[in-house]
């Protein structure tokens, strides 16, 4: 396999490469990059979601520009790779299926040195399932209707009554305790579409197989069918133990497409939204650090307007006793737009980010909104470095605040404006993922702290 070193930004030197002499081409996330592709080629990998496409100066160049979009997926012959800015191991940790670091650290090794992001996945999913099962089918309660010879449960007797006086069959209404339910008709969907995922290793496909042997009598949802039953589940002690399992059962059904070529040779498009999964692994571990303090809502829709007409949609609305008392809004990567005056120190954030976050702030009649960020990704455009703009209104946390409240000893990159005529504090905070599993929990306590405390201060005034 012939690897393509690509920049790691927008404002690094290009580099180039021709894809008709590489069966894989190797890009990084938000990078721009120059490919000799052929029209035809260079045509459908623009019709992508994941890369666009412009033409370049010289004949037969293409410039491909990746966003937010990680994973890998093939055009004919050829495949295009898409690896994130952050550590392999802590791509694997934003997935949040409540497991220790060392859970994946196998995955992450293989994923770091082949650069396939989906079989280390679906080894991942694999071995989580397995553990989860280990412990039990899972068996529930579910209601059931049907016309039957003879009673079992109860007779429905509306259903019953508009018979007519005919006595057979009987409507018959009944509660059956089965393996036959959502979780785990969910797992077996995914295990069936990780089971035709190429190059996954030997002993993870006989795990799988294995898995669909417990899971025999258990009906298979159709992929749409089983992300819409996923969202519907409810938590609780006796099932607790399979959330891990299925949100990365989530993960492969909605980001795995798998579609035949040539015969018997499947070709598979695994695509990861790192917005989406930056905003849901801060949301639910800021939901674990402020429970019992703050409630933590996100994609909440109040509106903008006295008529109620313009609905707003901040990312995280914090509320105490009904009232809202917070909010917040996550950007993995801070917009391009207004960028400042020539000479100009860069700002924290865009200006639009600001805009966005004052609206919330005026809206939901608060003096105080944060604009929590990825560090990573958009460090190399200058933005949010420790050796620059940062450096007065980094904030470190110490034992505990003024008020008694605990705090997490831990440095945070945090920048704060202060709106004109109306005095409000836009804060903004950077969450650094280069560094270890307890580094992060550690920055995502202290973002707590920081909420809760801007969040007394809304009340206050």
């Amino acid at each position: 396999m012939s690897d393509v070193a690509t920049s790691t930004g927008s404002t690094a030197a290009e580099t180039a490469t021709d894809a008709g002499e590489n069966q894989h081409v190797l890009l990084h996330e938000w990078s721009t990059d120059r490919l000799r592709l052929d029209d035809e080629v260079a045509r459908r990998l623009g019709e992508t979601p994941w890369v666009s496409v412009a033409t370049d100066r010289e004949p037969g160049w293409w410039k491909a520009s990746t966003r937010q979009w990680v994973g890998a997926f093939t055009l004919d012959d050829l495949r295009i790779i898409v690896r994130p800015k952050i550590k392999p191991e802590n791509l694997f940790f934003l997935l949040e299926v409540g497991l220790p670091p060392e859970a994946w650290q196998a995955e992450a090794i293989d994923y770091a040195t082949t650069d396939e992001l989906l079989p280390a996945l679906v080894s991942f999913f694999a071995r989580t399932a397995e553990t989860t099962l280990a412990r039990g089918l899972f068996h529930h309660y579910r209601h059931e209707e049907d016309d039957l010879l003879a009673l079992r449960g109860r007779i429905d007797f509306v259903r019953q009554f508009r018979r007519g006086g005919v006595l057979v069959p009987m409507a018959c209404s009944w509660d059956d305790f089965t393996a036959d339910v959502d979780e785990n008709r969910c797992l077996t969907a995914a295990i069936q579409l990780a089971l035709r995922v190429p190059d996954v290793p030997h002993d993870d496909r006989r795990r799988l197989r294995r898995l669909l042997g417990a899971l025999d009598g258990v009906a298979e949802p159709t992929a749409p069918t089983a992300l819409e039953r996923l969202d519907r589940i409810q938590y609780t002690r006796l099932n607790e133990h399979y959330r891990p399992a299925l949100q990365l059962a989530r993960l492969i059904l909605a980001n795995c497409t798998l579609q035949d070529q040539h015969g018997d040779t499947a070709a598979s498009a695994f695509m990861v939204d790192m917005n989406q999964l930056f905003e849901q692994f801060v949301t639910s571990r800021l939901q674990r650090e402020l429970r019992g303090r703050l409630e933590v809502a996100a994609q909440l829709r109040p509106h903008l307007d006295i008529e109620e007409r313009v609905q707003i949609r901040p990312d995280l609305t914090l509320r105490s006793h009904g009232e809202t008392v917070g909010v917040a809004d996550l950007k993995y990567k801070l917009t391009d737009s207004d960028a400042n005056a020539a000479g100009a120190a860069a700002p924290l954030a865009r200006h639009g980010d600001y805009y966005q976050l004052l609206a919330y702030t005026t809206a939901l009649g608060l003096s105080e909104g944060t604009l929590i960020y990825c560090a990573d990704v958009n460090r190399d455009e200058g933005v949010g470095r420790r050796d620059g703009f940062l450096g007065p209104d980094r904030t470190v946390s110490s034992a505990t605040d003024t008020a008694g409240e605990q705090r997490s000893a831990v440095e945070l990159d945090a920048s704060t404006i202060t709106v004109q005529h109306l005095g409000t504090k836009l804060h903004t905070v950077a969450i650094d993922l280069s560094g270890s599993s307890s580094d992060i929990d550690a920055q995502i306590t202290a973002l707590a702290c920081h909420l809760a405390r801007s969040a007394k201060r809304s009340v206050a005034s």
